[in-house]
């Protein structure tokens, strides 16, 4: 089966006291509601995944970034043995420019939360294997493959390297 393609873009912000934060939000429907997700979505035809990443940044905070300002910071599969039409690969992108002030909108509750106090137990199972290793700079390569529960890690592949650079977000 095809695997969906997804994106997610995470923004981070340094805060007055000199530490990070990073947008996101509870999921209030579909898939995972009640989670805390980072903000993304499907990639529509014809669109790059960091294109849609703009795209559902607009949408699902009403910030605004541009896609030049980008770091693509992981590549995630993920799999649903019981329900494979969930199948999805995702990428991931990371920034620390955006413009605007993050609102709610019917999908989704934006909040910032700091990099060191990330709501572990509230976001879904597989970030947290990866979601501090990319906000630490790590580019991630990972799979995971989900229980018949759907939302259990099974088992987890996950594979990060440090990022060398000088772009938006880079260490």
């Amino acid at each position: 089966m095809t695997l969906t393609s997804m994106c997610l873009c995470l923004v981070t912000r340094t805060t007055a006291t000199g530490g990070r934060e990073v947008l996101l939000g509870r999921k209030k429907r579909g898939f995972g509601a009640g989670n805390v997700v980072g903000l993304g979505g499907h990639v529509e035809a014809g669109e790059t995944p960091a294109r849609a990443a703009v795209r559902e940044l607009a949408e699902e905070s009403s910030l605004v970034a541009a896609e030049a300002d980008l770091r693509h910071a992981a590549r995630l599969v993920f799999r649903f043995p019981a329900r494979p039409d969930y199948d999805q690969e995702v990428a991931v992108f990371l920034t620390d420019r955006a413009e605007g002030i993050a609102r709610e909108c019917e999908e989704i509750a934006p909040s910032w939360y700091p990099v060191d106090g990330l709501p572990l137990g509230a976001v879904w199972d597989d970030a947290r294997h990866w979601l501090a290793d990319v906000l630490a700079g790590r580019r991630v390569e990972a799979e995971f493959v989900f229980a018949d529960d759907n939302l259990t890690v099974a088992k987890a592949d996950v594979r990060g390297e440090p990022v060398r650079g000088t772009g938006p977000g880079a260490p």
